[in-house]
């Protein structure tokens, strides 16, 4: 089964230039807890919940002047639309991410996979597993 089976197309990246502030807003309308940023398509970078307590709340930044892409999380980590469900299932599983961008060929944002989305097409097994172990680095 291909990731673009399974993969939430409904998906909109969010300006980099948004502030905190609007950025919690947003993940709690649309009730998520990731959303990619960039412009044109094209992914820059993903703001998670995480990101908004840590960095950003804890860091001390003002919500209404702060940037969303200056709490962003630092890596990138995506499939394409055309692999097999699976490779989502191993990237999420190794890097420990719950919420994977899935791109098209020319690196266009086309959609997200979360966990959710791996149990439906019964591949979430692993990811499970890599998700949930506790992580050996501190990740900030």
């Amino acid at each position: 089964m291909n990731i673009r089976d399974i993969m939430s197309s409904r998906v909109q990246l969010m300006d980099p230039n948004t502030t905190i502030r609007e950025a919690a807003k947003r993940l709690r309308d649309e009730d998520v807890g990731a959303l990619p940023l960039g412009k044109d398509d094209q992914l820059t970078g993903m703001i998670t919940d995480r990101d908004i307590a840590v960095r950003g709340v804890a860091g001390d930044k003002d919500p209404d002047t702060s940037i969303a892409d200056e709490i962003k999380s630092e890596k990138i980590y995506y499939c394409f639309e055309d692999e097999e469900a699976q490779r989502a299932a191993d990237v999420m599983s190794e890097h420990q991410v719950r919420r994977l961008p899935i791109l098209d060929r020319d690196k266009r944002l086309v959609g997200v996979v979360s966990l959710a989305d791996l149990t439906k097409a019964g591949v979430a097994d692993k990811a499970l597993v890599g998700v949930s172990q506790e992580r050996t680095t501190a990740r900030v």
